[in-house]
């Protein structure tokens, strides 16, 4: 975990629902979100370990409450509207309220359209989009309470560049999904001062599912997942009735809060950094100083 941005307090006693926080950049934000004391629902499917992924809810609520949080751990595949409605009633009764949402539960198949099968097109589009629509809908009525409430999206700025539909085109629609949720309701929440956002990494992040989908493969040229739980930290101490519908790059808002030694976030320093999908033309000319 990086000291870029250090912990303030701010998120003490505030509580805050992470979908997919079992492991990964889920994972990371609750445990960067903890170290302020915050209650941390952990919301994922993973409740017996898997024999090539570490980590379930229960061991990362473990984690979080060794960081000094407060952890709920719940069986939640968000897809199931009955069981994503126990888990936010679970969480209302234990913590009293919900202040902020994340959506970073996620599913992916970077295939063409003739090697997508059907049930993986709709695993991608339930998860990611629909997933990410019922999250927010369920935890509405508590958000309206919460202090400085906010969601945030772990998903990409909306470019409609052909060349991040043309190679993956089910797996882009069902990511932009989540971006238009942050579209649409960061604009229909905006009375009730709730701020909607999303963040996404300039470039690829090490996670234990990327090593695993890698076969063990090499983590150079890749970030750590405490560069996304940095950004998260300081755009959720923003004001929520004033910033929102903002599309964030990690880098990019560290930036704005000062943050100068990238170095740190490298899993390999020195090695060629790997640009995510999804970034801006802008975004990655102004990094890589060349054009995608």
């Amino acid at each position: 975990m990086s000291d870029a941005i250090p912990n303030t307090g701010f998120f003490a006693g505030k509580t805050v629902f992470i979908t997919g926080a079992s492991r990964g950049i889920g994972k990371e934000i609750a445990l960067k979100l903890a170290k302020d004391g915050a209650n941390i629902v952990v919301a994922a499917k993973t409740a017996t370990a898997h024999p090539k992924l570490p980590g379930t809810i229960y061991t990362a609520a473990e984690e979080i409450e060794k960081a000094g949080g407060h952890a709920l751990p719940c069986v939640v595949d968000v897809r199931d509207e009955a069981a994503v409605k126990a888990a936010v009633d679970a969480a209302v009764k234990r913590f009293g309220g919900i202040d902020i949402l994340i959506n970073n539960a996620s599913a992916i198949s970077l295939t063409n359209t003739e090697d997508t099968d059907m049930k993986r097109y709709d695993l991608m589009h339930s998860i990611n989009t629909r997933g990410t629509y019922l999250l927010t809908k369920t935890c509405l009525p508590y958000l309206k309470k919460g202090k400085n409430p906010h969601i945030l999206n772990i998903s990409p700025p909306l470019d409609m560049d052909p060349k991040w539909f043309g190679p993956h085109v089910g797996y882009t629609m069902a990511k932009f999904g989540m971006s238009m949720c942050v579209l649409g309701h960061h604009e229909e929440f905006r009375p009730f001062g709730i701020a909607v956002n999303a963040l996404w990494p300039l470039t690829a992040i090490w996670t234990s599912a990327m090593e695993f989908l890698s076969h063990g493969g090499d983590s150079a040229g890749n970030r750590k997942a405490s560069i996304m739980s940095d950004s998260a930290y300081v755009t959720l101490t923003q004001d929520s009735t004033k910033f929102t519908g903002n599309f964030l790059i990690d880098e990019e808002i560290l930036k704005e809060h000062g943050v100068k030694d990238f170095e740190q976030y490298e899993c390999v320093k020195g090695a060629s950094l790997i640009p995510d999908f999804f970034v801006p033309a802008k975004s990655y000319e102004a990094k890589f100083g060349s054009k995608l």
